[in-house]
């Protein structure tokens, strides 16, 4: 690039042109700053005008000769300190932001960047949260509210947390349809617990689970070990199929699957028994040696 201002601010305004010219629609922050790296990269091989060097054989050229970044970290965000209110949340900046319920009445530490919220108990890192942008907002996640949900499972349907969730891609259509069906099949407070149960599954990754509920949904298996173990399955790349009966869905939901069930997945794996069969004869020894004792006692009476 040109090695005087205006030359920088006439390439900054081609790049705004050119890769900002219409408004690039996206999903969050993050994934917009992933953009500008790509097209950042893809602009090293351009050249300028009649230049004989592209832009990145130019930086190539003058990396050399710039000063090294400096040793330590320079920490751009600004610190607070505030209290988890009785809703799991924490106020910053007029926003709202959730935090695990197991952290209600405590005072964490919490770091605001330009982009992004991080909230700290001590030196672990709690939660991270993208910025919200203005005031009077609210970021609230499902997963923080779920040991609580438990607990009362009616306030599940209508929670904010949920709604939250459905736009994010965190609740999908796939967990309404099981959802649906537990609760047709166990009732209103049984079958929202089943869900959470499945939703606390956070060993396993999120594709994994909606893959489990999926296949368990079509097989009519409603329960979450059912859920965990079609996770697991899904998780491991595994095809077999049981000879459990199917349970009749729309066309539209895909092929039918079969579920197994956790105990006869478990008992599958056990290793062949061998042993031979327990025997009671040494038993029967103590039978004859007591018969033969209570005689002797009538003889000598």
């Amino acid at each position: 690039m040109a090695p005087y201002k205006g030359g920088v601010e006439g390439q900054i305004g081609y790049f705004r042109r050119n890769h900002f010219v219409p408004v690039p629609e996206v999903a969050s922050l993050a994934e917009l700053n992933e953009l500008v790296d790509r097209w950042d990269l893809a602009d090293e091989g351009r050249r300028l005008r009649s230049r004989t060097r592209t832009i990145g054989e130019y930086f190539a050229q003058e990396q050399g000769l710039l000063k090294p970044l400096p040793s330590e970290v320079f920490e751009t965000g600004r610190w607070f300190t505030p209290r988890v209110d009785r809703y799991s949340q924490i106020s910053v900046r007029s926003n709202i932001y959730s935090v695990p319920v197991r952290f209600i009445g405590r005072q964490l530490r919490v770091l605001l960047h330009a982009n992004d919220l991080v909230a700290y108990d001590g030196r672990t890192e709690v939660t991270r949260h993208e910025r919200l942008a203005g005031r009077g907002g609210s970021r609230l996640v499902l997963d923080h509210y779920l040991e609580a949900l438990l607990r009362k499972p009616g306030a599940f349907p209508g929670s904010t947390p949920l709604e939250q969730a459905r736009p994010g891609g965190r609740f999908t259509p796939v967990h309404d349809k099981w959802w649906t069906a537990v609760r047709a099949a166990h009732g209103e407070a049984a079958g929202t617990r089943a869900l959470i149960e499945v939703l606390l599954a956070r060993h396993m990754d999120h594709e994994h689970v909606v893959a489990g509920l999926a296949a368990a949904y079509r097989a009519g298996a409603l329960t979450a070990d059912a859920v965990a173990l079609e996770a697991r399955k899904a998780a491991e790349g595994e095809t077999a199929e049981s000879a459990l009966p199917v349970w009749p869905v729309d066309p539209a939901d895909g092929p039918a699957a079969t579920v197994t069930h956790l105990s006869d997945w478990k008992l599958s794996r056990l290793p062949p028994d061998d042993r031979p069969l327990p025997s009671v004869a040494h038993y029967d020894q103590l039978l004859h040696r007591s018969g033969r004792t209570a005689g002797n006692e009538r003889e000598g009476s």
